[in-house]
């Protein structure tokens, strides 16, 4: 049994991270990414409960690295979704300051929407070196960015390409029969990893999935309850948290490949397990869940602190997947794992923040 609050591990991991990097140093360096994205947005989340203004000074430090004088989004690579998420940040800091710079980055960031290269019925692709695809990534990357973006601005139709986007998803990756969601898809049926009948990938990768329901519930944050989407994205998450539930395994977190537990190979990976928990919190804080399903988070909670390791100081948050693109089985279980990468403390804090308000 875990003897903390979550957010206490929360803040132990924020200063553990802190410790390692100047804010600008975060990895990739001087790169507008969603590895930065992901960790500062769980430190922002973060904040928001402890309210040290430390951690909102270090994220603020990042954004100034990447953006520059003149409102500039520095450290973009080609066209991909992955350079969107960061974007999210923009927020608190048009919010405290009265800095043109913020606005424009953001307003930037929005207009590169419109000109994104999209496949024929209108979701985005993954990259532009990916032609064709829509990857669940994707959806965490580029939609509660926009979500806020539509709240903020009264903006509706970036509501309406959200609702579309999740929809479009869901179309195309899942699985009737289990419920879960394939990683990528492929309208052009060309890669190699896709199905020639319907497109998609061959497997469900864990933390692919985990950014799904976490997405989803994030734009709900800002889609007015009387927009048609709202219930539309509701019964999307739920159906899909419900899914992954009876996949958890019986030491609380989750496989790498979500559905095949046990089979060789397979091991328990920490940033999905965390997104998962994040998102069964979630949905019950809004009302979408019922209590009952805080079971599965608490088993989820536990099972990832479990796993945890420490140094002096240092809370040590292993078991994460390295990026990855889409393959087979043998493809995901043969990726290398790290400790308190970005992808894996992102997480972590995500589902600290929500478990604190729930748990």
């Amino acid at each position: 049994m875990s003897t903390k609050r979550p957010i206490e591990y929360a803040i132990q991991s924020c200063e553990t991270m802190m410790r390692k990097f100047e804010a600008a140093d975060l990895p990739p360096k001087i790169r507008f990414h969603y590895h930065q994205g992901v960790f500062l947005s769980g430190m922002y989340k973060t904040y928001a409960i402890c309210k040290d203004e430390r951690y909102f000074d270090y994220i603020k430090n990042w954004l100034d690295s990447v953006v520059d004088e003149t409102g500039a989004v520095l450290g973009q690579v080609g066209i991909q979704m992955d350079d969107m998420q960061p974007g999210i940040l923009l927020y608190p800091m048009i919010d405290r300051f009265d800095d043109p710079r913020y606005v424009k980055a953001l307003e930037f960031l929005i207009k590169q929407f419109d000109d994104y290269p999209k496949i024929a019925s209108g979701g985005l692709w993954h990259k532009d070196r990916y032609p064709s695809q829509m990857w669940l990534d994707g959806l965490y990357m580029g939609g509660p960015i926009q979500a806020e973006y539509a709240k903020r601005y009264n903006s509706p139709k970036h509501t309406d390409f959200v609702v579309k986007q999740v929809e479009l998803m869901c179309e195309n990756t899942k699985d009737c029969t289990t419920g879960l969601w394939y990683h990528a898809w492929d309208e052009s049926r060309a890669e190699t990893w896709s199905d020639p009948e319907t497109g998609r990938s061959p497997e469900f990768w864990g933390r692919s999935i985990g950014w799904v329901p976490v997405a989803i519930l994030d734009d709900l944050d800002f889609i007015d309850k009387t927009h048609p989407g709202y219930d539309i994205l509701s019964q999307i998450v739920v159906d899909l948290i419900k899914s992954v539930c009876k996949y958890q395994s019986t030491k609380g977190r989750w496989y790498q490949v979500v559905d095949k537990g046990g089979e060789d190979g397979n091991w328990l990976e920490t940033s999905c397990s965390s997104l998962f928990v994040a998102a069964i919190c979630k949905a019950v804080r809004l009302g979408l869940l019922g209590k009952s399903y805080l079971e599965y988070a608490k088993k989820g909670f536990e099972g990832v602190i479990n796993s945890l390791e420490y140094s002096g100081e240092d809370i040590l948050i292993g078991n994460v997947c390295v990026g990855t693109g889409v393959g087979d089985y043998k493809h995901y279980c043969g990726r290398p794992t790290s400790v308190n990468d970005l992808h894996g403390v992102g997480a972590f804090l995500l589902m600290c923040a929500e478990a604190e308000q729930v748990l």
